[in-house]
């Protein structure tokens, strides 16, 4: 595999983690643009789209471990301690920074009994360790069928796991009930009605998009023809896009229930995506620094991302009045007025993230999450 095609990868992940960035610190001012904001329930946005793609990244990076060198004990080992890690940080996040200022301005600590167990790094790890053993045990061809029994699994199990009319509903479907089961009430995400969008059983389906990140990677770590891999790309993009739809005729897309139609149709954007990187950086090399310094550190800078919005709202401006909220609703939102300054705030905090990112880099710093 040449380097270009290293370097593609690298602003894949990269740019996977600028919108992430971007979905994610929208401000107070205004609502955002409705393709930066996620779907109700039903439906697909960019925001919808880019939890997806860090897991497809996440699978392009298990592509390149080198499985040969480590014995079964070993592998087990790696594969459970960066587990361990992932979710451990995913609830140190969640907690961070331990203690609030309540509406009326005054000091709280964040107890553990009321943090949340779940959320996107936490997913982010119980994907890794199934899809990691899956890569490990199985060649490319049955990766690829284990993925598709992965998401008929799920539909199944949410089609018949409900009273029928509500195996899709909010409060009604049996991922929802799993989640209730298992995760006290207190530690459920509360935002939402008490529905968790991170829960357990949407594990299953979204060990696809790992999966479908590493058949990629290894696609293209083993392909000798540029301009072929780049046809193939578009072909399987294109494929996996068209089952998506279809199927989401029969299976609604949606990011909160995180459908297997809605799967679909993120793997086949995500190769695309790769596929038109491949394409341009072939011949330009235009913001291909800025993407690759996010992509080569692209878990630590997301953690970088929230830890530092976390600190904006923890700093008190005003009584009831962050600095979060300050500089997006009294300052960005007034300057610029609308969904737009919203937009133009997020960037500013992204940009934020950039020089760590950039710093990283220049010291030729890789941190392995």
């Amino acid at each position: 595999m040449n380097n270009g095609r290293y370097l593609s990868l690298d602003i894949f992940r990269g740019l996977t983690i600028v919108l992430m960035i971007i979905v994610n610190s929208q401000g107070t001012g205004a609502p955002p643009f409705p393709l930066l904001d996620h779907a109700e329930w039903f439906g697909f946005t960019i925001a919808d789209w880019v939890f997806p793609s860090f897991l497809f990244a996440t699978g392009s990076s298990i592509a390149f471990m080198n499985m040969g060198k480590f014995s079964d004990a070993q592998y087990f080992a790696k594969v459970f301690k960066r587990t361990i890690l992932i979710f451990l940080i995913g609830l140190i996040l969640a907690w961070f920074p331990f203690f609030l200022f309540n509406k009326d301005g005054n000091f709280e600590w964040k107890y553990f009994e009321n943090l949340r167990f779940m959320g996107v790094l936490q997913r982010i790890a119980l994907c890794y360790f199934f899809a990691s053993f899956i890569i490990r045990y199985l060649k490319p061809n049955w990766v690829l069928i284990a993925m598709f029994v992965l998401l008929f699994a799920y539909w199944g199990i949410l089609y018949f796991g409900a009273p029928n009319g509500l195996q899709y509903d909010k409060m009604a479907n049996f991922g929802t009930y799993i989640d209730n089961l298992i995760i006290p009430k207190s530690h459920i995400f509360r935002r939402d009605g008490g529905f968790e969008p991170e829960g357990l059983l949407g594990t299953i389906p979204a060990i696809a998009n790992i999966l479908a990140g590493f058949l990629t990677t290894n696609f293209i770590r083993n392909s000798n023809n540029t301009n072929q891999t780049i046809k193939s790309l578009f072909m399987f993009g294109a494929l996996a896009i068209l089952i998506g739809i279809i199927w989401g005729q029969f299976f609604p897309i949606s990011k909160k229930l995180w459908t297997s139609s809605y799967v679909m149709l993120c793997n086949g954007l995500d190769i695309l995506v790769l596929a038109l990187i491949m394409v341009f950086y072939q011949k330009f090399k235009f913001g291909a620094k800025f993407f690759e310094s996010f992509g080569k550190n692209p878990l630590v800078v997301y953690i970088f991302s929230i830890a530092l919005l976390k600190i904006m709202m923890t700093i008190q401006v005003a009584k009831g009045k962050n600095l979060y909220s300050f500089l997006s609703a009294d300052f960005a939102n007034i300057l610029i007025p609308g969904a737009f300054g919203s937009l133009i705030f997020s960037i500013f905090i992204m940009l934020i993230c950039y020089i760590f990112a950039y710093w990283l880099d220049r010291k030729n710093i890789i941190i392995k999450v």
